[in-house]
């Protein structure tokens, strides 16, 4: 799944001599938390709602609030953006995204196209949404987590066991554990678990947790 399939296309963007007071506004009407900055299509800069907290006056000052929205009216976007943007190309897998996401502890992406003109933005909340449409949560089924090895053949070992039972499998991951054990997480329309984990278990897959999602 790529990047352009799941970000929000034709995002709304600020120009670097907007105001903060401009950007506070169509942040609040449109609630999103980032902005990118824009001038003469090339991307120059973010503004999150982080940054115009930074500025916002705090309740112990003692301007008026004729002198604060005057400050707020002068001060422009180009004073406290952030200068250097991640991005991510809109042709990028969604797992290249959700690792740049983690990697610098950051909450969305500005995504450019080849040229480097701005054509999307891609949040946790969309990898979060991909990840819940990947695994198939909407769809309910059984859930079952299996202790697997690293070894050549596990996936037609595990698989032949699904395809005598007639058992159609709508999602599978494999990942490792932080004791470097590895689990199979499985889901799929399953009416006799038991008769599964006994086959499974014979095979030296054991089922250690049984889910039934809905």
């Amino acid at each position: 799944m790529f990047v352009e399939q799941r970000m929000t296309s034709n995002p709304i963007t600020i120009t670097s001599t907007a105001t903060i007071a401009d950007a506070s506004e169509l942040m609040r009407s449109n609630q999103f938390r980032r902005l990118p900055v824009v001038d003469n299509g090339k991307l120059v800069g973010l503004i999150t709602d982080r940054d115009l907290r930074a500025v916002s006056p705090s309740p112990a000052t003692t301007l008026s609030i004729f002198e604060l929205n005057y400050l707020l009216a002068k001060m422009q976007i180009k004073d406290i953006m952030q200068k250097k943007v991640i991005t991510i190309h809109s042709d990028a897998t969604v797992e290249e995204a959700a690792l740049l996401l983690y990697n610098h502890r950051i909450g969305g992406l500005v995504v450019v196209d080849t040229q480097g003109a701005v054509v999307g933005v891609i949040t946790e909340t969309d990898i979060f949404k991909c990840f819940v449409d990947v695994m198939g949560l909407v769809e309910g089924k059984t859930r079952l987590t299996i202790d697997v090895t690293d070894k050549i053949g596990i996936l037609n070992e595990i698989t032949e066991i699904f395809f005598q039972m007639n058992i159609n499998i709508s999602s599978m991951v494999t990942y490792t554990l932080p004791d470097a054990k590895k689990e199979m997480v499985i889901r799929a329309d399953i009416s006799d678990t038991k008769e599964l984990s006994e086959r499974l278990a014979t095979l030296g897959y054991p089922i250690n947790h049984i889910a039934h999602i809905k």
